[in-house]
């Protein structure tokens, strides 16, 4: 049995093409919103050079910092390493693990998008974070 003061961090690793807007947000979102409780990754089927700037600035509205992030390529030991795959457009690229948990989140794509078009997905992505921290953290709230 296992001890419920010590309860094992779920891991979610968040999916895109790029690896250069919707998974950095959303993997930003659940640092700021979960902390410690949930470990987080992002990756890219064909990852971008650098984070888009419009990403950057639409996260610093709302105080995260993510100009210091890198797109990261996706790797089968990352999706195995985790609990929870959300894919974000990412189509057959993620490689598929029994006992994981996969959604796919349907979000527009914010490349080539300015600010004004990147904070409703900014914004959509956040609503959905916060709904997946209730859910990865309900178990522990007993």
């Amino acid at each position: 049995m296992s001890d419920p003061q010590t309860p094992e961090t779920p891991s979610v690793l968040f999916v895109c093409v790029h690896n250069a807007g919707r998974s950095q947000m959303a993997a930003a979102f659940l640092t700021h919103l979960a902390g410690d409780r949930v470990e987080v990754r992002s990756a890219g089927s064909a990852p971008a050079e650098h984070v888009n700037p419009a990403v950057v600035e639409a996260m610093a509205e709302v105080g995260i910092d993510i100009a210091t992030e890198i797109p990261k390529v996706l790797t089968a030991e990352a999706v195995q390493a985790s609990d929870v795959v959300i894919t974000m457009g990412c189509g057959d690229a993620c490689p598929y693990f029994p006992g994981k948990t996969y959604l796919d989140w349907k979000l527009d794509d914010p490349a080539g998008q300015g600010v004004t078009a990147v904070r409703p997905i900014r914004d959509d992505i956040r609503s959905r974070v916060q709904s997946l921290v209730s859910d990865l953290t309900a178990g522990g709230r007993g």
